[in-house]
């Protein structure tokens, strides 16, 4: 068994996973490679267990709703002479079961055991609830 862990996020601003998706496909958010990547202040200092099959969970409007398989991370360094943490991430959003989540600031680490399951397949695609209303279901276990 592979030992692994994940990274979860708030997505900030972003008000639909169809709102991730968008951000995601403009170039200001792609790396020199046209992979999508978030940057962040902070380096994980587990990041050898990040990469060893770990994801990011994206957090929208309080829920998180999706997770993209974390690739690699990339050192930038900002003309303010800052070094940062390029999150690179394999494109596409995979949909998980809505799972709550409290608003926090950065990044937390995630436990596979506490991370919320995929989207059983074939409801990939159905319609997407709005996220107050799918955690509100999740809280009392209708999703």
């Amino acid at each position: 068994m592979t030992k692994h862990i994940h990274l979860v996020k708030l997505s900030v601003g972003t008000q639909t996973i169809e709102d991730l998706e968008d951000w995601q496909k403009n170039p200001m958010s792609q790396g020199p490679d046209g992979l999508p990547r978030h940057v962040t202040r902070m380096w994980p200092k587990r990041e050898s267990e990040v990469l060893n099959g770990g994801s990011i969970f994206w957090v929208i409007k309080g829920v998180i709703l999706c997770r993209q398989p974390i690739l690699r991370f990339d050192e930038i360094i900002g003309t303010d002479g800052i070094r940062r943490c390029a999150i690179v991430v394999k494109p596409g959003l995979i949909r998980t079961t809505p799972a709550p989540k409290r608003a926090f600031q950065g990044w937390r680490y995630l436990t596979p055991q506490d991370a919320p399951a995929d989207m059983k397949e074939g409801r990939e695609n159905d319609d997407v609830l709005p996220p107050t209303l799918a955690g509100a279901l999740a809280d009392i276990g209708v999703l």
